[in-house]
């Protein structure tokens, strides 16, 4: 059996990639994992008891905290990784595993999440952030220096996988390296439909700027509409400012509270531009639509009348349309969760089996069941009617 590790960029936040992460983590018997830092409050659920073999980055002063200023030395935390004994390496990169060093007779599979965003988007990602003279005068030398190596860094996987075809374009663009599209993994049987709606929007991010949570804001103070946000992050004090009387800020939750928010509400705003975006998916498992803006991978999470509306210019006039649109419909909830299905852990295990079959590499994916679409509905309809008969 192939010695297998899993290397993922740093488990300094918990969103889409750690989950991808630790799905890859779980693909692999035996795999051992790899982080150049992994905060244990930033572990995703699947990952909280395993073992993760870090860089001496880990003991830097502060890192809870100042993670993001110690962006310079990452590519030497990488560098500090010794796979020397693994024959096979998967690494889960937005900015940095790529760059692992191997042994010359092992294969490296890089499942790339967006070529390092903040350095090849320096502008779009640098306008919202508030960032003085002094950061604005050092930051462009020391990313030059970052560009050189990222492109370096990027000839040392022998495969790209791309999480989406708008990550792939990127990758080809910045890169000129091929990519297979896989999708990342939705944990369908997660969250549940629930009979029950409640008359509220919902956003489900980490709140940052680009992520562009104000604009859902905007839009419901516009439209009197009752919007809960969930999650946490650099942007929320500036957030709440722009909070009318009908938005509340929960900060991060529970999975069980988040699952509860989730089946519930009317729909996900989802503004942002992102990669790809498993949170659309992740409300579609539960039967709720999502509004979100036409670009990115949105394009390929979200079916226009089907699991969702498209807004087409990212600005609170555009997605205040787009919720009365959402409003003049009816949706499915089987045509919502058959589409949350197409993208389940199940299938994402399978396309990486097939890939590597492609590639005569001789691994053994673990499998994963999921339940059937029949027995959800049934039990959907089951509370319906007692609901029904109790009124």
């Amino acid at each position: 059996m192939l010695k297998t590790a899993v290397v993922h960029d740093y488990f300094t936040q918990n969103g889409g990639a750690e989950r991808v992460a630790a799905e890859l983590y779980g693909s692999f018997q035996g795999a051992d994992l790899f982080a150049t830092v992994a905060l244990p409050s930033c572990m995703p659920s699947g990952l909280t008891d395993v073992p993760v073999r870090t860089s001496w980055m880990q003991h830097l002063p502060a890192m809870a905290k100042m993670h993001r200023w110690y962006f310079p030395v990452y590519p030497l935390g990488v560098a500090g990784l010794n796979l020397s004994a693994y024959d096979l390496v998967i690494t889960s990169s937005s900015g940095y595993a790529k760059g692992v060093t191997k042994k010359k007779t092992a294969t490296h599979i890089c499942y790339c999440h967006t070529p390092t965003r903040w350095i090849w988007r320096y502008d779009d990602y640098v306008k919202r952030e508030k960032f003085g003279l002094p950061q604005r005068l050092l930051l462009p030398p020391i990313l030059r220096g970052l560009k050189s190596w990222d492109k370096a860094a990027a000839r040392r996987p022998d495969f790209f996988i791309a999480n989406s075809r708008t990550v792939a374009q990127r990758i080809w663009e910045i890169y000129k390296r091929e990519a297979t599209v896989i999708h990342p993994p939705i944990d369908v049987d997660r969250f549940r439909m629930s009979a029950e709606q409640d008359d509220y929007y919902l956003v489900l991010s980490r709140l940052v700027s680009y992520k562009r949570v104000d604009i859902a804001i905007e839009a419901c103070n516009r439209l009197q509409r009752r919007l809960i946000v969930i999650g946490d992050g650099s942007d929320r004090e500036r957030l709440q400012k722009l909070a009318g009387p009908t938005v509340s800020f929960l900060g991060r939750l529970s999975d069980e509270d988040v699952e509860t928010y989730v089946s519930r509400c009317r729909a996900l705003l989802f503004p942002g531009e992102e990669d790809f975006g498993m949170t659309p998916l992740e409300l579609a498992s539960a039967g709720r639509p999502t509004i979100g803006f036409g670009s990115g991978g949105a394009l390929e999470t979200i079916v226009p009348g089907v699991t969702g509306v498209l807004f087409p210019e990212q600005n609170a006039a555009s997605l205040a349309g787009a919720i009365e649109e959402l409003e003049s419909r009816t949706w499915s909830v089987t045509a919502l969760r058959q589409h949350a299905r197409s993208f389940d852990r199940a299938v994402f295990r399978r396309r990486v089996q097939l890939l590597l079959t492609s590639l005569s590499i001789d691994v053994e994916i673990n499998s994963v069941e999921s339940r059937p679409l029949e027995v959800e509905l049934n039990a959907v309809a089951r509370d319906l009617n007692a609901r029904a008969a109790f009124s």
